[in-house]
């Protein structure tokens, strides 16, 4: 007795629209992943200039993080993420009533992590069109022993808001 198993092949058509699907899904994940962001990244010769033209400079770390490292002379400090890494309440009802969609306006955390991605929802979520991220945050700044104001109260949000 002889059995005969019978094998379907998959035509080459269904082969290739499926190299062709994964082609267009990682061509489309790379673009995303490589995509320029809508701010504008920045190294700190540029922001030194950018202070000397006396455009803003938010800091959006918390007091304990201004208290440890000092704070750049003339920045807003407005803490944008708490201890517990949740957006503090009223910081973008704050942040939308003192800068302009326009204006320019520099953004500054530790590394730039946190500034990068409010930077990005600032812009394409609600409509700013000049948002600059310092590169590699405060730590950068001083790495490079540039200058900064130490706060010398207790960290607390009394400094929210303030200018220094």
């Amino acid at each position: 007795m002889t059995t005969t198993i019978k094998t379907t092949k998959t035509p080459r058509r269904v082969s290739r629209l499926r190299l062709l699907l994964l082609a267009l899904v990682l061509g489309s994940a790379i673009m995303l992943i490589f995509k320029e962001p809508p701010y504008t990244n920045i190294e700190n010769d540029q922001l030194q200039v950018m202070l000397n033209k006396n455009i803003p400079i938010y800091d959006i770390r918390r007091p304990e993080e201004w208290q440890q490292t000092g704070v750049i002379e003339g920045s807003h400090l407005l803490t944008f993420i708490d201890t517990r890494g949740q957006i503090k309440p009223d910081f973008i009802n704050r942040f939308t009533t003192e800068v302009d969609k326009d204006e320019p306006v520099i953004l500054i955390c530790r590394t730039g992590s946190r500034t990068s991605k409010l930077a990005h929802h600032l812009m394409t979520e609600l409509g700013y069109t000049n948002i600059f991220n310092v590169d590699d945050g405060i730590k950068q700044w001083l790495r490079e022993k540039r200058q900064v104001t130490q706060i010398i109260k207790p960290a607390s949000d009394a400094y929210f808001g303030r200018r220094l």
